[in-house]
C-alpha cells in the first residue's frame, strides 16, 4: 500500500519530464494516487509528457489568469475523477524584465504579470477547486523557492515568491474551517526548464551542494516529489500555513 492510496491529485505545471511536478505525478502515483494534469499552450506536449508517466495520466487545460478557464475546471476535472483530495500549485512565470535585469528597472506592468501568474494564482486555483473538495478536505500544495532573502538575479521573482509564501497563509486561516491544509515547499534548486531560463542560475548550482549539510543534486528531483508526495498525503493532518524546506539544509546555514 502507498501513502497516496485512493487520493485523487491534480497537478499543475508539467512541462517536460525534468519538471518537478512532472517527478511530484509519479511519485505520487507510485504512492497509489489518481492523477490528473494541467496544461497551459503546449497541449500536445504535455499530453507526450504525461504518457511517459507510469500510468498515462489525463490532461485538462487551464490558464490561471483566465476567469473561463478557473470556471470551467471543476467540470474538466470531473470528466476524469469525482472529486479531489489534493491539489500541487506548480505555477511560476515572469517577464525577463523581472529576472536578471536591473530590479530597479522593471516596469509595474511586468512585476503585475510575475505577481498574478505565481502568487494570486494560488489563491486562483484554490477557489477553482473548492467544489471539488469533499467534507474530508484535504491539502492544497505550492511549490516554493524560499523568498526571506534576496537572491542574485531573482529579483522581481523573488517578490511574487514572497508573496506566494503569504498567500498560503492567508488560504490555510480560509480554508482551516474546510479541513483543507495549505502549504508550501521550499525546494533547493533543480535543472528545469523554467530553471535554465534564470539568468545566474549556475550561481545556485555551484553554491548549494557544498553549503548543504546533506549534500544536493540539482539533477534529481525526487526528494522533492517525495517530500510533496508525504505533505498530500494524509500523514501531516495537523500541518497548515507552513513552509517545508527540502533543500538539503541550505536554508539553516551561514557562510
Amino acid at each position: 500500500m502507498g501513502i497516496l492510496d485512493g487520493k485523487r491529485l491534480l497537478i499543475t505545471g508539467v512541462i517536460t519530464d525534468a519538471s518537478i511536478a512532472y517527478s511530484v505525478a509519479k511519485v505520487a502515483q507510485e504512492q497509489g494516487a489518481e492523477v490528473v494534469l494541467t496544461g497551459f499552450g503546449r497541449m500536445s506536449l504535455v499530453e507526450r509528457v504525461a504518457r511517459k508517466l507510469p500510468e498515462p495520466a489525463p490532461v485538462v487545460e487551464l490558464d490561471v489568469t483566465s476567469a473561463d478557464d478557473l470556471a470551467a475546471l471543476p467540470d474538466r476535472v470531473r470528466e476524469h475523477v469525482d472529486g479531489l483530495d489534493g491539489v500541487l500549485h506548480s505555477i511560476g512565470f515572469a517577464p525577463a524584465s523581472c529576472l536578471g535585469e536591473a530590479f530597479l528597472d522593471a516596469p509595474f506592468a511586468d512585476v503585475a504579470t510575475a505577481m498574478e501568474v505565481s502568487a494570486f494564482s494560488l489563491k486562483s486555483l484554490a477557489v477553482a477547486t473548492l467544489p471539488l473538495f469533499g467534507e474530508a478536505g484535504g491539502s492544497i500544495l505550492g511549490l516554493d523557492f524560499d523568498a526571506r532573502v534576496a537572491w542574485p538575479a531573482y529579483n522581481w521573482m523573488g517578490v511574487a515568491k514572497a508573496a506566494l509564501e503569504s498567500t498560503s497563509r492567508y488560504l490555510a486561516r480560509e480554508l482551516g474551517p474546510r479541513n483543507i491544509r495549505v502549504n508550501v515547499i521550499a525546494a533547493g534548486p533543480v535543472r528545469t526548464m523554467a530553471a535554465r531560463s534564470i539568468p545566474g542560475f549556475d550561481q545556485f548550482e555551484e553554491a548549494w551542494g557544498p553549503r548543504s549539510p546533506l549534500g544536493w543534486d540539482i539533477d534529481d528531483a525526487t526528494p522533492v516529489a517525495m517530500s510533496c508526495a508525504a505533505m498530500l498525503s494524509d500523514w501531516f493532518p495537523a500541518t497548515t500555513g507552513e513552509m517545508v524546506h527540502v533543500d538539503g539544509g541550505f536554508h539553516a546555514m551561514g557562510v
